[in-house]
């Protein structure tokens, strides 16, 4: 059973599935970590804020599409006020004020959501063009899953022609190279910081709405999230957008199929991998620069 090719066929896919979420999730923070160097342990609060906002769309309009639209500027918008607020103040502290501004962050936007949405769990339900299945080596599969993982492979490929081939990636990648020379050659970084922020505060609203059909939406749901972020982060090194995704894609798949053959060690396993990588490349393993 376990080994059949069909079982491992949907397996692989639901790794795919958990790997396009985590690369929405982790990109926009391991962005604005190698290039504010800022530790923002609150990019998991935008991600459930995505999701209730969701969720209230599609209750008020009836349309997932909608949600998936409005949502995530709704999103970047709350991280745009955040950070023309108590972040910009915070970005010019220690990473342990850091930490310490963004887990207080945490706590607030958790009472938040109990306070609008109450203490339930909710869910949104697919839209209808994907609420079917379809057909993997004779098996029905979701595919509105197939949706989540074609997203996630079109916004890496947006992200990176978008670093690559326009002039405000080309000012973030010299801010990450570089930021001193970039600010000496009259770039304007600081623009390109707050672009980027909530681009990446965007992104994780997306994902908040994608994963509601998927996932239970609960207060809570940013922490059960944000850990696993936090070590595609690591893993693929800070500042990386293939390391994000390669990042993604080990959790995505290790978290899966160790859930399956063992579950009882599957989180331990994602550990001992980031404790692994870490030892042999102790700066990721795609860093933004060579070391």
């Amino acid at each position: 059973m376990l080994f059949e090719p069909t079982f491992l066929a949907n397996q692989f896919l639901n790794g795919l599935q958990l790997a396009s979420l985590l690369f929405l999730l982790s990109v926009g923070l391991t962005v604005v970590y190698g290039l504010m160097n800022f530790i923002n342990l609150a990019h998991g609060t935008l991600y459930m804020l995505g999701a209730y906002i969701g969720l209230s769309i599609v209750r008020m309009t009836g349309s997932f599409w909608i949600a998936f639209l409005v949502a995530p500027i709704v999103v970047a918008g709350l991280g745009a006020i955040a950070q023309a607020t108590v972040l910009r103040w915070a970005g010019n502290t220690d990473p342990m004020k850091q930490v310490l501004i963004t887990f207080g962050l945490v706590f607030i936007g958790l009472d938040a959501v109990r306070y609008f949405w109450g203490d339930y769990s909710y869910s949104i339900p697919s839209p209808m063009i994907f609420a079917g299945t379809v057909s993997v080596w004779g098996e029905p599969y979701p595919s509105y899953r197939l949706f989540v993982v074609g997203l996630g492979l079109l916004v890496f490929l947006v992200l990176y022609f978008g670093l690559e081939r326009t002039r405000l990636g080309a000012v973030v990648r010299a801010g990450v190279d570089d930021q001193e020379m970039a600010v000496a050659l009259g770039l304007d970084i600081k623009t390109a910081y707050f672009l980027v922020f909530c681009v990446g505060c965007g992104l994780a609203g997306l994902a908040g709405v994608v994963a509601a059909p998927v996932l239970s939406v609960y207060p809570g749901m940013d922490m059960s999230v944000l850990i696993l972020t936090l070590i595609v982060v690591v893993m693929g090194g800070p500042g990386s957008l293939r390391g994000a995704a390669l990042g993604a894609l080990l959790i995505g798949m290790l978290q899966t199929f160790g859930q399956v053959f063992v579950p009882a060690l599957a989180s331990i396993v994602v550990y001992m991998l980031m404790v692994g990588v870490l030892l042999l490349r102790p700066h990721g393993l795609l860093p933004i620069r060579a070391k």
